[in-house]
């Protein structure tokens, strides 16, 4: 299938290939650019066994970041009730619903594309609440659109996105795991999140130069009501100098060493222990102790 494009029946989509890519491509004009991180799926299998893994639901409003050329968009329309395509990209963002109404006539209806930068797009832009991010990112934003987009987006429900390998580790890792960082803790304060398999280089145009991998994500509720700004300050303190025991790591959070192991000893923490050690529970727990509830 990755030679051609895909047949439509009623209710359907006629995927694209890497032939259908590129003629849209020139079509527009478009020349991929690092910038924009855009690297176009043209593998029909591949976004089938993302619409798979993704395991919507029918009442889903799918909201995709960054749909291209719209090989990923084809293939979720008939597994949802309406999908948001936010793309930065004003000649992408103006072709889509002309190749979805091409290649998916009887779904057309369920496509809506706002042209945005997701970095910075609001719920009141969106004409639906979406409950279901499912998208190919840009390498280069992946971890804040994500960020951005739970915290702005109550409604959202489930997460499967394709990001850079190393990436994907670092989303999905664990208290412990040489990975676990920043981007590791504040996922966890909205979502549990898992590596779902590897993508293979050859099914994108261009080829990229990294590996990729599929991260999913399930919101689940709300851990406290502390404030997310002071718990995700403190989550950037703790890891600005890894070397460092929180003791010394958190001494400008606190304002001295001695106040962070006072914060550290009331919340239960070891003032020797390294931030990587902490899962988001405990980062809770300090905070806390400065802002009592």
């Amino acid at each position: 299938m990755t030679g051609a494009s895909s047949s439509a029946g009623p209710g359907s989509s006629a995927l694209l290939g890497p032939a259908d890519v590129r003629r849209l491509a020139a079509d527009l004009d478009v020349r991929p650019t690092k910038k924009l991180g855009q690297n176009f799926v043209h593998d029909p299998n591949t976004v089938r066994r993302i619409v798979s893994s993704a395991a919507l639901r029918p009442d889903d409003v799918v909201l995709e970041v960054g749909p291209g050329l719209g090989s990923l968009t084809l293939a979720l329309l008939p597994s949802c009730r309406a999908l948001v395509a936010v793309e930065i990209d004003g000649a992408l963002a103006d072709r889509l619903p002309v190749t979805v109404a091409e290649r998916a006539p009887d779904l057309a209806d369920r496509l809506a594309v706002v042209h945005a930068d997701a970095l910075r797009v609001t719920a009141a832009r969106l004409p639906h609440a979406p409950t279901a991010l499912v998208a190919n990112l840009p390498y280069n934003v992946a971890v804040p659109v994500v960020l951005h987009l739970l915290a702005e987006l109550p409604s959202l429900r489930t997460g499967l996105v394709m990001v850079q390998s190393e990436v994907a580790d670092r989303m999905a890792a664990g208290p412990g795991s040489k990975v676990y960082g920043v981007p590791s803790v504040k996922l966890a304060w909205y979502a549990d999140a898992r590596r779902a398999g590897p993508v293979s280089r050859s099914v994108f145009w261009p080829v990229p130069n990294v590996d990729s991998a599929l991260v999913a994500f399930e919101r689940h509720e709300l851990l406290s009501t502390v404030d997310r700004k002071a718990l995700f300050s403190l989550v950037d303190a703790a890891f600005a100098q890894r070397r460092k025991t929180l003791r010394g790591a958190l001494s400008g959070w606190a304002g001295s060493a001695a106040e962070a192991e006072r914060v550290l000893l009331a919340a239960g923490v070891d003032p020797g222990a390294r931030g990587e050690k902490l899962g988001i529970r405990d980062f809770i727990r300090i905070v806390e102790v400065v802002t009592p509830l």
